[in-house]
């Protein structure tokens, strides 16, 4: 890897370095490392929007740090105060005078805890970003510690401007986001990148699921796993489940099944018609399952017809977005069936919705049409 672009500040061999998500910080981390330089992790980023797109960076990049036993340091999520900080600067383009200032929020924020920690230097993987102007970036990170010294001149701090991308650590960046299985979002942070960036197309977003499947593909047991255990307690109550025969790319809830059906629970999974249209049968074990239309595995159980007594439907997609809009697989079976079948009626109850996906399948924003079913919550 050359590094001769990238010049450590003397005397400098820890550094508090604020995290914008674990993509952009595996390279400089691994650099750092490979140079002498203990780097501690600050991920302080209530930017980013919704919660649920934050949640998943941030486990992410605890994830990351924990892998390479280096001091993880979780700031605080208040984005509402975020927002305040940047008012007025809501409708500035993208690398604009909003970006400098949300820089600069952020970079406070980690002078503050370099100086409370005792670390004379602090840096910021917002330099290695894409999506950011690097003079912005290091402006407001030599204002924050001319901001920090000034209010507390005992133990001074030093920001350390650097260009993240040179030295070949954009290279290396995207060899780690393949071998450690990164999540990469497709946005900057906060809601007004999102609006002003270009929307995703439909097929564009599933294009872009199917890479992120191939990605971590050696995690999906795990993940799998993970989303059985959060399902099983919220299905406690329930009676009668709708739910699905996992495709060898979704979430497997096989074992869940297996477990709801012995529990004397009645559990129901669809089985496609001719006229384009599903059809719920009662699922026993999998001894009663047959290859049925797609090559997808069908109950041969007997057909269960009173959709008013079904408490709860695990429905699966391809994403989700924190309005809990649902991107199928482009047949719209699912959404036929659950519009006219179980949301449609008004003389009883409709079941509760859930989608069910892995966490990189969250996403900001799924193109939504009117006839699509909007789930009521989403467990990944």
């Amino acid at each position: 890897m050359k590094s001769a672009a990238i010049i450590i500040p003397e005397g400098c061999r820890e550094v508090l370095l604020h995290a914008c998500c674990a993509p952009c910080s595996s390279a400089i981390v691994e650099w750092l490392l490979q140079h002498g330089v203990k780097p501690t992790i600050f991920y302080y980023n209530p930017n980013i929007y919704p919660q649920q797109e934050y949640c998943i960076r941030k486990e992410e990049s605890k994830r990351h740090a924990e892998s390479l036993g280096i001091r993880w340091i979780d700031g605080d999520y208040d984005h509402e105060a975020w927002q305040r900080g940047v008012s007025g600067l809501e409708s500035e383009p993208e690398r604009g005078r909003r970006c400098e200032q949300c820089f600069t929020l952020r970079l406070l924020a980690t002078a503050r805890k370099a100086q409370e920690l005792g670390m004379t230097f602090f840096a910021t993987t917002l330099a290695s970003s894409r999506w950011k102007n690097l003079e912005q970036v290091n402006r407001a990170g030599l204002m924050a510690a001319e901001t920090v010294n000034a209010q507390q001149p005992s133990g001074s701090v030093s920001f350390w401007p650097q260009n993240w991308r040179k030295g070949g650590l954009q290279d290396r960046r995207n060899q780690l986001l393949k071998e450690y299985h990164f999540y990469n979002q497709q946005y900057c942070g906060c809601e007004y990148s999102v609006r002003q960036s270009e929307a995703l197309t439909k097929p564009q977003l599933r294009q872009l699921m199917r890479q992120a499947k191939q990605r971590h593909a050696d995690q999906l047991p795990s993940l799998s796993a993970d989303v059985c255990r959060r399902l099983s307690s919220l299905l406690a109550d329930a009676k009668v489940v709708m739910a699905y025969w996992p495709l060898p790319d979704e979430v497997d809830i096989r074992p869940l099944l297996d477990m709801l059906a012995t529990s004397g629970k009645t559990v129901l999974l669809p089985k496609v018609t001719g006229d384009e249209t599903m059809e719920l049968h009662r699922y026993t074990s999998r001894d009663e399952m047959a290859e049925g239309a797609f090559h997808i595995m069908e109950p041969t159980g007997p057909l269960f017809a009173a959709e008013e007594q079904i408490d709860v439907a695990l429905i699966p997609g391809v994403a989700f977005d924190a309005a809990c809009h649902r991107l199928g697989r482009g047949k719209g079976y699912y959404d036929r069936f659950l519009s006219r079948h179980l949301t449609a009626s008004t003389s009883h109850p409709s079941p509760r919705l859930i989608g069910v996906c892995f966490p990189f399948q969250r996403v900001a924003d799924v193109p939504s049409e009117t006839h699509d079913v909007v789930m009521d919550e989403v467990v990944s």
